[in-house]
C-alpha cells in the first residue's frame, strides 16, 4: 500500500544509463583484451583480434575459390571509396614479408576518373587526381589513371567474348604453387626482398588527358539519359568496358573489385527490379566470367560496410572522397537509391537482413539454359555481354511484346510537336513503314538484353548526321532529303565502338537486317563479308550496287503488306 509520507525519489543517474554492449565483457576471441569493436550483438573484438578476423575473411574467400594462380597479373579496381581502399590495403599487407601466408599474384591498380559524368568542374577534377596520385605513389604498385572520356576511343573488340584459358583444377593449382615456390628459391633473397617491398612506380605510359570534344560528348551522352537509374547503369557499363580494355592491353587476366556484402545485397534487389534476374549469378557472384579471357572477382563480398568502416578507421586506411553520380540525390531519385534505403532501414531493425539477402545470392548457379547446354554459346548482349535469349519473341512476356512491337510494320502516329519540325526522311513512302531511324534503333535494341533495353529506351531525340542521311535515303530508294528532318529518338550519343560492333554483328548474323543495312548506324562498311549482299569481283569488298534493299525499304501496295508476327526472322525473308 502507498503511504502519504513515503518519499518517491527519482532513480539515480547510474540506473538510467543503458548497458553498452561490450562495456563489461572481454573479447570473444582471446577472452583477455578489452573490446573496441562490436560488429554484431554479442560479437565484441579487441583491436588485434578484429584485424585477424577481418584479414582471415579476405584470405579465406581467395583460398576457397582458387581462381588466382601464383604469378598471375591482377588489376585492382580502386575508386577511392572505403571498400576498394580496404581491398587494396589487404593486398598490400598480404604481399609484405611479415605476412604469415603471402599472396603470390602480381597486382596493379586502376583508377577511373568519372568527374565529367558526375558534373565536376575542371578544378575539382584536378584536385581529386592530385590526391589520387599521392595515394597511388605510396602504394608502390603499377597504376593506371584513365578518364571515362576514353570510352570514345575504345575499339569494337572490347565488346567481343574472347576464348578463356583452360580452367585450372585443384591439382593444377597445386602444381602452379610448387612451380612458383621453386622459381622464388631460384631468384634468391634479393629478388624476393624486391618483390616483397616494391618501389614506387610511375604509370606506364601516362595517358593523354581527355580532349574537350570527348568531354563534351560524354556530357551529352549522360544528359541524353532521362532517369538517374539509367545513368547509373550506363556509368557502370562504360566503366566496366574501360577496365576490361586496360586489363587486356596490359596483360591482366583478373580484375578485383571492392564490392562489399552490403553493396551486393543492394545490387541483387536492384537487378531484380530492373529485369536482370537471369544474370544475378554473374552480377553478384564471386567470379564473373562473361568476358572470357578476363575474369572479374569480388574478394570483399564477405565484409559488410560496417566492418569495412571500422577497419579503415582503426588502421588509418587512406581513401579519397569522390562525389558519385547519385551524391545528394533524394531517396526516391533512382531504383538504386530506393533499394539501398529500404535495405539499410530494414537492416537497422532486423540485423540479419543483409546477410539473408547475400546468402540467397550465393545459392544462384550459372547453369546454361536447356537450349544452350549442348551447343555453342549463343549471342550476347551488346552492352552487358551476358548471354542473350533468342527465343523470347515467341514468349508471352514483356520482352516478347517489345520485340514484336519493334518489328511491326505499323508505327504509332507522329506527335504534333514532331510533325511541326518538318517532314520525315521516309515521308515519300506513305508513312506506313515508319521512320528509318526507328528501324535502325530497333535493330540496335534487338541486340540488347531486357535490362539494357529498359535503360536505353529514353535516349535523346536528335537528327542524324549528313552522311547517315544520305545512307538512309539510298536504302529507302529516294532522293537525299533536305533538313529539317523529323526529330526521332536516336542512339547517336552512344560511343562509336558500340555502334560499330552493332553494325558488325548485324552484317554477320543479324536476324532483323539479314546481313543488310549496316549504314543505318552511321558507321562505314567494314571489309567483313556478310552472308546477305552479293560479292563483287574484287575479293574482300561489298558490292553495294548489287545489294537488294530490305523489304521494309520497298514501298508495296497495302494489300501485299505482311502482318506483324512474333518472330523477327519471319518478317524479312
Amino acid at each position: 500500500m502507498c503511504e502519504v509520507d513515503e518519499d518517491y525519489g527519482e532513480p539515480s543517474p547510474e540506473g538510467l544509463q543503458p548497458s553498452r554492449p561490450g562495456r563489461e565483457q572481454k573479447c570473444v576471441k582471446c577472452k583477455e583484451g578489452l573490446p573496441v569493436v562490436v560488429i554484431r550483438a554479442g560479437d565484441a573484438f579487441c583491436r588485434d583480434c578484429f584485424k585477424a578476423f577481418y584479414t582471415h575473411k579476405f584470405r579465406a574467400v581467395l583460398g576457397k575459390n582458387r581462381l588466382i594462380f601464383p604469378g598471375e597479373k591482377v588489376l585492382l579496381a580502386w575508386s577511392g571509396g572505403p571498400s576498394s581502399s580496404s581491398m587494396v590495403w589487404q593486398v598490400l599487407e598480404g604481399l609484405s614479408r611479415d605476412s604469415a601466408k603471402r599472396l603470390r599474384f602480381v597486382p596493379g591498380v586502376i583508377y577511373v576518373d568519372e568527374g565529367a559524368a558526375c558534373g565536376q568542374s575542371a578544378a575539382d577534377r584536378a584536385k581529386t587526381l592530385a590526391e589520387v596520385k599521392l595515394v597511388l605513389h605510396a602504394l608502390g604498385f603499377p597504376w593506371h589513371v584513365v578518364a571515362l572520356e576514353e570510352v570514345f576511343g575504345l575499339p569494337p573488340s572490347v565488346l567481343r567474348h574472347c576464348a578463356p584459358e583452360t580452367a585450372g583444377t585443384g591439382a593444377a593449382y597445386k602444381v602452379a604453387v610448387d612451380h612458383f615456390l621453386q622459381q622464388q628459391c631460384a631468384l634468391g633473397a634479393e629478388r624476393e626482398e624486391q618483390l616483397s617491398h616494391p618501389c614506387p612506380k610511375d604509370p606506364e605510359p601516362p595517358a593523354a588527358p581527355p580532349t574537350a570534344t570527348q568531354t563534351e560528348a560524354l556530357c551529352r551522352l549522360f544528359d541524353s539519359v532521362k532517369t538517374l537509374t539509367a545513368r547509373e547503369e550506363l556509368l557502370q557499363t562504360l566503366r566496366t568496358h574501360l577496365m576490361l580494355h586496360v586489363a587486356r592491353t596490359h596483360g591482366y587476366s583478373k580484375v578485383m573489385t571492392g564490392d562489399s556484402c552490403t553493396r551486393l545485397a543492394v545490387r541483387l534487389l536492384t537487378s531484380l527490379a530492373l529485369g536482370r534476374g537471369a544474370f544475378l549469378a554473374w552480377d553478384t557472384g564471386f567470379s564473373d566470367e562473361r568476358h572470357g579471357d578476363v575474369v572479374v572477382v569480388r574478394p570483399m563480398r564477405e565484409h559488410t560496410l560496417k566492418e569495412v568502416a571500422f577497419y579503415n578507421r582503426l588502421f588509418a586506411v587512406p581513401s579519397v572522397f569522390t562525389p558519385a553520380i547519385d551524391t545528394k540525390a533524394p531517396e526516391k531519385a533512382s531504383v538504386h537509391r530506393l533499394m539501398e534505403a529500404f535495405l539499410l532501414r530494414l537492416q537497422a531493425r532486423f540485423p540479419s537482413t543483409v546477410s539473408t539477402v547475400y546468402r540467397t545470392s550465393e545459392k544462384l548457379l550459372k547453369a546454361p539454359r536447356d537450349g544452350f547446354a549442348a551447343g555453342p554459346p549463343g549471342p550476347r548482349c551488346l552492352l552487358c555481354m551476358c548471354a542473350l535469349d533468342v527465343d523470347t519473341a515467341d514468349s508471352a512476356t514483356a520482352f516478347g511484346a517489345q520485340t514484336t512491337s519493334h518489328v511491326s510494320p505499323t508505327q504509332p502516329p507522329v506527335p504534333e510537336a514532331e510533325a511541326a519540325g518538318g517532314p520525315c526522311c521516309c515521308a515519300q513512302m506513305g508513312g506506313a513503314q515508319g521512320c528509318c531511324r526507328e528501324a535502325a534503333r530497333a535493330c540496335v535494341i534487338e541486340q540488347l538484353c531486357y535490362g539494357c533495353r529498359v535503360n536505353l529506351k529514353d535516349m535523346v531525340r536528335g537528327c542524324p548526321s549528313p552522311w547517315r542521311r544520305g545512307a538512309l535515303a539510298w536504302l529507302c530508294g529516294s532522293a537525299v532529303p533536305t533538313p529539317p528532318l523529323c526529330v526521332q529518338p536516336s542512339l547517336d550519343p552512344l560511343p562509336p565502338y558500340i555502334l560499330a560492333e552493332a553494325q558488325l554483328r548485324s552484317q554477320r548474323y543479324g536476324p532483323l537486317w539479314g546481313g543488310r543495312g549496316g549504314g543505318l548506324l552511321g558507321v562505314r562498311p567494314h571489309r567483313v563479308l556478310p552472308p546477305g549482299p552479293a560479292r563483287s569481283r574484287r575479293p574482300g569488298r561489298l558490292c553495294w550496287g548489287a545489294m537488294r534493299r530490305p523489304r521494309w525499304a520497298r514501298a508495296e501496295p497495302p494489300g501485299r503488306q505482311e502482318p506483324a508476327v512474333g518472330r523477327v526472322s519471319r518478317v524479312y525473308k
